[in-house]
């Protein structure tokens, strides 16, 4: 480098360093998508993080269908059918706790309290995490999808009813993951909180239409599953790809997406704010 253009440098870091003028402050969405490239960061360098959305998926589905396939439905081919969908909705739903998981390790570590001292828009740290836990459920939904097609799974609503499907899997699950924010917040440590939130989603997911229709079970567990959300989500991603869903489940589900995304997205960010 020559010395006039290290003179030039040198001036424009005297000239940066000594005007009194402050950059700008980022908007929302510049700020937000930097908190999600620093998630991308850690996945890259860390990238064992992607075995729920790879391994799990693919363990979930080959060990239902044939361990179990036989005796519910006397076929595997038969019941891959039904639990295709219901696993995929599983399987998305237990990984939504990471979320959580991830900004309890910021709090214990001091991270959080740094973000919180930035001039940038204060929810910027949690809607990042969420846009790439977002891509997150995206590619363990698009894993089970294509495994599926493999062993014999033949979705009768066709692309667009696959595509539905997923959208709807996406809007939930980015809903739900806002509890495991707000507990993320609360718990003390990230054991905690992966035992509180497996307490939640196990009875959540296997007390449901997931596996079996609702018709075998006890009437006390029918009312139950009847009102259980991931089982209202079940049954509108199953009438997606089979062409057969109403408005009406549609609806469903999207209600139980407002009602977490109304009550635990303004909790999470009371608490962000007011942590100490």
């Amino acid at each position: 480098m020559s010395q006039s253009t290290t003179n030039k440098v040198d001036q424009r870091l005297h000239d940066a360093i000594a005007s009194s003028v402050r950059p700008p402050n980022p908007n929302a969405l510049s700020s937000s998508l930097t908190f999600s490239s620093r998630a991308l960061l850690r996945i890259k360098h860390v990238p064992e993080q992607l075995f729920d959305v790879t391994m799990f998926p693919i363990i979930f589905l080959l060990m239902f269908t044939y361990l179990f396939g036989g005796a519910i439905a006397g076929s595997t081919t038969e019941y891959l059918q039904f639990l295709l969908p219901g696993i995929l909705v599983m399987t998305v739903s237990q990984i939504t706790m990471y979320t959580g998981v991830d900004l309890n390790n910021d709090i214990r570590k001091g991270v959080f309290d740094r973000f919180r001292t930035l001039p940038i828009w204060l929810p910027s740290a949690l809607v990042g995490a969420l846009l790439v836990d977002a891509v997150r459920y995206l590619m363990a939904s698009t894993i089970m999808v294509l495994l599926g097609l493999l062993l014999g799974f033949r979705p009768e609503g066709g692309f667009i009813g696959v595509l539905s499907a997923l959208g709807l899997i996406l809007i939930f699950c980015f809903s739900l993951s806002w509890i495991w924010t707000t507990l993320g917040i609360i718990m003390r440590s990230e054991k905690s909180l992966m035992m509180v939130s497996m307490m939640v989603l196990f009875p959540l997911t296997f007390v449901s239409n997931v596996f079996v229709d609702p018709e075998t079970l006890p009437n006390l567990l029918q009312g139950f599953v009847d009102i259980n959300p991931i089982s209202l989500l079940v049954t509108a991603v199953r009438g997606c790809m089979y062409g057969t869903v109403t408005t009406a489940e549609v609806g469903w589900v999207l209600l139980a997406s407002a009602i977490f995304l109304v009550i635990f997205a303004p909790l999470t960010m009371y608490l962000y704010r007011n942590k100490k």
